[in-house]
């Protein structure tokens, strides 16, 4: 196998994850990403299917797997499972028990396709690695899972807060964006009961329940509601 054979198999395979993770892919996407003409992604795409890839072709808009296919695990390098080991770190520092759990469960099925070198050498480098931050481990909310799944499939949540006055109030809200602080996790959405965006510490937070019921999603960026409210 020549240079180039060795450089296509590995943008195939790469391709092949694209695909596993993102709904849909456009070919200008994939030949800026892998600094190869369109055509070449065209030729790509062709030598997939041919292998039996069920890729699903929408004219005018991408690519997309068929839905319930499955590939293979993927084996990782030593290099990008370091990686995802020093991210778990600094997952454990985070104060939300719900987040921590579904990243660490997450990162115990990735070292469970890696060759038991790479297994060994990923568990020698979590034992070796801490960050300062929140030694003690403390856990303050418990959120995260439920409100990301809510902020995504754009359903109502319904909560107690307490604000800082430590007056309590029962909020409806459309879930818009999370973002993490030293301290917290704040939640950014619209509330029904003022009428406007507010931010939403996760640690004032209790007795929260996803609705079923929907709501539509607002069309706009995160950094585009910082640059209209702030």
């Amino acid at each position: 196998m020549n240079d180039n054979d060795t450089k296509r198999l590995s943008r195939l395979t790469s391709i092949l994850t694209q695909l596993q993770t993102k709904r849909l892919l456009t070919a200008t996407n994939l030949a800026d990403k892998f600094n190869v003409s369109v055509r070449t992604i065209y030729r790509d795409i062709r030598a997939l299917e041919q292998a039996g890839v069920p890729i699903i072709t929408e004219d005018g808009k991408g690519y997309s797997l068929m839905e319930g296919y499955k590939i293979p695990p993927v084996m990782f390098t030593e290099s990008q499972a370091n990686a995802l080991i020093l991210a778990e770190q600094l997952v454990l520092k985070n104060k939300d028990t719900s987040f921590i759990k579904d990243y660490t469960e997450a990162i115990d099925k990735i070292k469970a396709v890696l060759k038991q070198t790479d297994k060994d050498r990923a568990n020698l480098l979590a034992d070796r690695t801490r960050f300062e931050q929140n030694l003690n481990r403390e856990r303050n909310s418990n959120n995260i899972s439920e409100l990301q799944r809510a902020l995504t499939n754009f359903q109502l949540v319904k909560f107690d807060y307490t604000n800082e006055q430590n007056k309590t109030s029962n909020r409806t809200v459309e879930p818009f964006a999370l973002i993490s602080t030293t301290e917290n996790w704040l939640l950014i959405a619209w509330c029904r009961l003022r009428k406007e965006f507010r931010y939403f510490r996760l640690d004032r937070i209790t007795k929260m329940q996803v609705l079923t019921e929907k709501f539509e999603q607002h069309k706009m960026t995160l950094q585009e509601y910082f640059d209209k409210f702030y």
